[in-house]
């Protein structure tokens, strides 16, 4: 089998991942619920992996890293945490359902909400956020980069128009983190929501958020803590004050497996093999008669994905066929990405994903250029 499903999940991971994960099991107690050896061996990792994630996303503190079992629920934790009635928001049309169900659900209470358009090709006009923010403006929610055409956009730019009317950046790097650098301090995000199982190389069912020291968001669970157990309210201070019950603790020793993976290999290293694999299979398919790609390629920095139909073929009978006849692992359909389809024009059938790792070969991207040549020319 070939893989091209990685923006959905990594299949392959660095060894240590799995070694890590298994070690945990039979050696971790429950962090932070006992001094005896296993719960404090659970306690270490879990520490461990919040100094990586710091180091990694450039943190002024460890203890500004929340864990979660997604970036779906750091999303909700962050947009639930610091909306409230009377408040307008700003996000786009490039926006998982992770942010925006949460914001619909939230305009359903009172909160306003403006979504700024994206063109034929997936991009948003940096123009419109300035042009969006109103008297109540409290927020910007935005990607980092579409799980769906791989555009990018310019977190830095926007930090700046947050940070000049006093709003806050909440940023979604579930397709970034552990690919692009992200410096949090420097880029102006004040709550950064990741997931651990995409390029941060780790497990599913991780993943967490980063608030900037002074950024207070209240918690969406609350309960056990294994601190100040006879107070009435869950505890006030990072991280405890977002992380309720046990933590996930054998997939965080995976997870920070994956991320000291990456700061030993080095990010810009595994983003330029990604991105020479995408370039490649670009490259490859653009002129192929019958196939239609989405997104803007006009910049070589972007996710490493490719997005495309073949003639007037629902995209689902194409990813079957990939796999079927081919062997080839892509995702079909709308990618709970609603919006970004609408501007597409990809609303009904969909588009098949082709979504790389530094795992990948260039015998592969030549194998799937071959298969999709072959697909096209079929009656």
């Amino acid at each position: 089998m070939i893989y091209f499903d990685n923006a959905a999940t990594t299949l392959q991971k660095p060894e240590r991942v799995a070694q890590a994960v298994m070690e945990a099991m039979g050696t971790f107690g429950n962090p932070g619920r006992g001094v005896h050896e296993p719960a404090m061996a659970a306690s270490r990792a879990v520490y461990d992996a919040r100094c990586a994630l710091a180091q990694l996303f450039r943190g002024e503190n460890p203890a500004r890293i929340a864990f979660t079992a997604n970036a779906t629920e750091a999303l909700n934790i962050a947009i639930k945490g610091i909306l409230n009635p009377g408040d307008h928001v700003i996000t786009t049309a490039m926006e998982h359902n992770s942010v925006l169900r949460p914001l619909y659900e939230l305009e359903r209470q009172g909160v306003s909400l403006t979504t700024l358009p994206a063109d034929r090709r997936g991009r948003v006009a940096y123009s419109d956020f300035e042009a969006a923010v109103q008297s109540n403006t409290r927020a910007i929610v935005c990607t980092h980069g579409s799980n769906l055409t791989g555009n990018l956009l310019d977190i830095g730019k926007i930090g700046t128009i947050a940070k000049a009317h006093g709003l806050s950046l909440i940023v979604d790097a579930s397709q970034t983190a552990g690919v692009f650098p992200i410096d949090v301090q420097e880029m102006g995000i004040d709550i950064l929501c990741f997931t651990g199982h995409k390029g941060l190389l780790g497990p599913q069912g991780t993943g967490g958020l980063y608030v900037r020291e002074g950024v207070n968001v209240r918690p969406l669970l609350t309960g056990g803590s294994g601190v100040q157990s006879h107070s009435k309210t869950h505890p006030a201070q990072m991280p405890t004050a977002l992380e309720a019950g046990t933590l996930n603790a054998h997939g965080l020793a995976g997870l920070n497996a994956g991320v000291r993976y990456l700061l030993e290999t080095g990010i810009d290293i595994v983003r330029q093999k990604e991105l020479d694999i995408m370039w490649a299979f670009y490259e490859g398919v653009k002129e192929i008669p019958g196939i239609t790609v989405y997104g803007d390629f006009s910049q070589r920095e972007r996710c490493p994905i490719v997005c495309l139909n073949v003639r007037d073929y629902d995209s689902s009978q194409v990813s079957d066929a990939l796999f079927s006849q081919y062997g080839i692992a892509t995702r079909p359909g709308a990618h709970c990405a609603p919006l970004m389809h609408d501007a597409l024009g990809t609303g009904q059938r969909g588009a098949v994903r082709f979504s790389f790792s530094h795992y990948n070969t260039m015998e592969e991207i030549n194998f799937a250029v071959s298969a999709l040549r072959e697909i096209t020319q079929e009656e």
